[in-house]
């Protein structure tokens, strides 16, 4: 129900200021085995043509369906007779060259289970993912400049580690995941922006016991293929020059519908591009 996915941000807001009080000594010490999110097995085939999503004129119910593997790295409590429900999150919304794009993840009351990914090409009408889903990662911001884009993300299951960009240079045909560490590490990106299509920084939280400070300032030349630390601080630090907002494209909760609308800017009007329900097919075991 609507009223459980509103609960599910206030368990969430919860759980990282409860995780947030205990020491970094005590914080799980074994992070990702390899620097990049890796799709796990059963999700999304990155060789396999990704699934069309038609958009009906209803809110679309997004097409996941829910593995043991999912029931077993959620630590789920499914059963047949009581499923575990199932939340889809759409954080940002871009467009640009005829194209729309939408991130965000999918996860349970408790855990992250998916990065989401999307893309229209027709104004809405059908949808794809251009990027497979990976395993705990969570995409939330989106820039997209002169043919180049970037999204940022991060593993977020036991916490916060492993930040990387989805990174296109052809106007959103192809993506590329680019970490910003070449090792597992802790952090998750609060800012970023390019100001041009290979000039970029990023503001990362790296914890509360990081060597040098909890905050880091990285730069790229590359388009964010490669990223070298610039200053570190104890003290929170901003971008410079953050990017100007999406003045035509957005997403917002719509209680009503209980479903995220993604919607684009047509003069002093905003007119929705597609729906997508809030609520996801339940998870309960095979």
């Amino acid at each position: 129900m609507w009223k459980d996915g509103l609960c599910l941000f206030m368990n969430k807001l919860i759980a990282v200021s409860l995780f947030a009080c205990v020491p970094f000594s005590m914080w799980p010490q074994t992070p990702v085995q390899s620097t990049q999110a890796q799709p796990p097995s059963g999700a999304q085939d990155a060789t396999q043509q990704p699934p069309v999503i038609e958009n009906t004129g209803k809110a679309i119910t997004f097409p996941y369906q829910c593995t043991g593997d999912d029931i077993h790295y959620g630590g789920l409590a499914c059963t047949e007779d009581d499923p575990c429900p199932i939340y889809l999150e759409l954080s940002s919304a871009e467009g640009a060259g005829g194209r729309i794009f939408a991130a965000g993840n999918i996860h349970s009351e408790s855990v992250t289970l998916y990065s989401l990914f999307l893309s229209s090409e027709d104004g809405g009408h059908t949808w794809t993912e251009p990027s497979p889903r990976l395993r705990g990662v969570a995409l939330d911001r989106m820039q997209l400049l002169e043919g180049s884009g970037w999204v940022s993300g991060q593993v977020e299951f036991p916490i916060a580690q492993d930040p990387f960009f989805l990174v296109t240079s052809d106007s959103g045909a192809t993506w590329s995941q680019r970490p910003i560490f070449s090792e597992p590490h802790f952090g998750s990106i609060v800012q970023f922006g390019f100001d041009s299509r290979t000039s970029g920084t990023a503001i990362l939280d790296l914890g509360p016991d990081s060597e040098g400070g909890r905050y880091g300032r990285y730069e790229s030349s590359d388009g964010g293929v490669s990223w070298s630390v610039k200053e570190l601080s104890a003290k929170p630090l901003s971008l410079k020059r953050p990017p100007t907002p999406s003045a035509t494209w957005r997403v917002r909760v719509d209680a009503a519908l209980r479903a995220y609308r993604i919607e684009h800017r047509q003069g002093d009007r905003w007119t929705s591009a597609a729906d997508f329900s809030v609520n996801l097919p339940a998870c309960k075991p095979q």
